[in-house]
């Protein structure tokens, strides 16, 4: 099992001014580890297929990734950032499925 150190994107809102609320993304740095690493394409309407991976990271949660799993939107993975598609809750660690590539 390879091991897993890397930025998790957390989106959260705020209030910039009075009544507008803006997504803010904090990112934070977790250990871990790959459990599964795979890789496919995407069939499109594009010239180019979309590249997809099905990769399941387990990371070793702390006290704000269990209050706020709910806000995780992306994983950074060997320079890029994936979409988060599920998310496993087994205290004290999260599984967290990534898939696409994340345009946020």
């Amino acid at each position: 099992m390879a091991k897993y150190y890397g930025n998790i994107g957390f989106s959260t809102q705020r209030e910039s001014k009075p009544g507008v609320w803006v997504n803010e993304i904090v990112e934070k740095k977790y250990f871990g580890d790959l459990i599964k690493n795979t890789k496919g394409y995407q069939s499109s309407d594009s010239l180019n297929d979309d590249i997809r991976i099905s990769n399941e990271i387990s990371i070793v949660a702390d006290l704000y990734a269990n209050e706020h799993y709910s806000d995780i939107c992306y994983v950074e993975l060997n320079g890029a950032k994936w979409k988060v598609t599920n998310i496993n809750i087994q205290y004290p660690r999260l599984v967290l499925s990534i898939g696409g590539v994340y345009n946020g």
